[in-house]
């Protein structure tokens, strides 16, 4: 839709208050602070309570509607002129990690609160509703998945298989969710949405290291992790020649340094890690007889991704056969790359340029809820620097002006997308 006002340019008014930003930011992130200045805000506890709770009372100041679905995602909606059409979304997760930061996730549900506020302030009416959601365990350390409630709100998740997950100490999501009082009556899936937007701190180091504002993020990395474990014969590292070895060790070596190699030849989207390594018996002087480990493979394109997958079977019987060992291969998560809609990253480059911040195309590395939201709806994300691409971490850090030039944009599009009211 075209943005029209009653009579007033938009020219320089979509500008978020940086300060009030930045406040509820600080004021969110007293509920769990870390003695390291982090948070400690895991899903479904009475510190996510408390937070809720805030966030709820900050979108009723804001004149807006609040209503709690099944899985506990909360939506703030401020309504529009035709309450029909469906609403415009934005949101993130105001959970954390056991060593998380103020600004992952946190950013994304302020920024559209303040967006809501600043369409208050200057008293923009908006065709379609405007919704800021924030969606339950994003995080997913203390039930897994990650991303529960967007995934229970599209579908991705059945909600009581969801429900019955246990945590380390054997209490339920579903009991959880009645103990802080947020086991919502809003059906699952969820309504319909007429497009979502996401603002993020970016997790990585691409927009300071090429000193840009805004990154347009045109889509995430699809992903295929695997399980690996390595069978040779452990013996004793003196008498044991190097030619009659069946070293699990140096296979495990070999394929390390492979899955790096590999992604570094399908740049600049390939990604490959070894997270986890795993050797037994775990003695100085006994050759590895077994290897556990964890490979991680990532690429914006499904074609390369699968390209990355085949040349690792191949080097894994390439190994076998030299040292005499045998490898297992297990898949534990696939995740197929993902374009975001056409629309919604305009909506986003375009803000960037009007307002003058410079931007770049980006893409995520990382899962995020507009992932699942992509399925439902268009969605765009919109990533501000961090400081070293430091996330999850007590360290996270963000500047003050980024993350208000993220939440302009964020404005900017959700006006766009919901449209204004024609002038009379």
């Amino acid at each position: 839709m075209d943005m029209k006002t009653q009579g007033m340019p938009l020219d320089g008014l979509l500008t978020v208050d940086r300060d009030r930003l930045w406040n509820s930011l600080m004021e969110q992130g007293k509920i769990g602070e870390t003695d390291k200045g982090g948070l400690n805000r895991q899903a479904l506890t009475d510190l996510d309570r408390q937070v809720r709770e805030l966030f709820i009372s900050w979108g009723k100041e804001a004149g807006c509607e609040v209503s709690i679905d099944q899985i506990g995602n909360i939506f703030v909606r401020r309504p529009g002129v035709d309450n029909s059409l469906p609403p415009v979304m934005t949101g993130s997760h105001i959970d954390t990690q056991p060593t998380g930061g103020k600004f992952d996730g946190c950013f994304g549900v302020m920024a559209g609160l303040e967006s809501i506020r600043r369409m208050n302030d200057l008293g923009i009416k908006t065709q379609a509703p405007v919704e800021v959601v924030a969606w339950t365990n994003e995080e997913g350390c203390r039930f897994p998945p990650c991303m529960m409630g967007s995934g229970v709100f599209t579908g991705e998740f059945e909600l009581e298989p969801t429900l019955a997950i246990r945590d380390a100490e054997g209490i339920s999501v579903g009991e959880a969710l009645t103990k802080i009082g947020f086991a919502g009556e809003k059906s699952v899936p969820g309504h319909q949405v007429g497009a979502y937007f996401e603002a993020h701190i970016e997790q990585g180091p691409v927009l300071e290291d090429a000193e840009k504002t805004i990154g347009v993020v045109i889509g995430a990395l699809g992903q295929k992790w695997f399980d690996l474990s390595i069978q040779g014969v452990e013996s004793h590292a003196g008498p044991t020649p190097m030619s009659l070895r069946h070293d699990a060790g140096l296979v495990a070596a070999e394929l390390i340094t492979f899955v790096n190699r590999t992604a570094l030849e399908h740049a600049p989207h390939g990604r490959g890690t070894v997270g986890c390594l795993d050797l037994f018996p775990g003695s100085r002087n006994v050759i590895p007889g077994q290897v556990n480990m964890t490979v991680d493979f990532r690429h914006l394109e499904a074609d390369a991704l699968d390209a990355m997958v085949s040349g690792l079977k191949a080097k894994i019987a390439e190994l076998e056969a030299l040292h005499g060992v045998q490898v297992s291969l297990t898949p534990t998560a696939d995740f197929a790359p993902l374009y975001f809609a056409d629309n919604c990253v305009s909506y986003v480059r375009d803000a960037a340029a009007a307002l003058g911040y410079g931007h770049m195309d980006i893409v995520s590395g990382a899962g995020h809820d507009a992932i699942f939201l992509a399925e439902k709806a268009p969605a765009g994300m919109i990533f501000v620097p961090c400081e070293g691409g430091i996330s999850h971490n007590e360290m996270e850090r963000a500047d003050a002006d980024d993350l208000a030039a993220g939440a302009s944009v964020l404005l900017t599009a959700l006006v766009n997308a919901a449209g204004i009211e024609e002038a009379k």
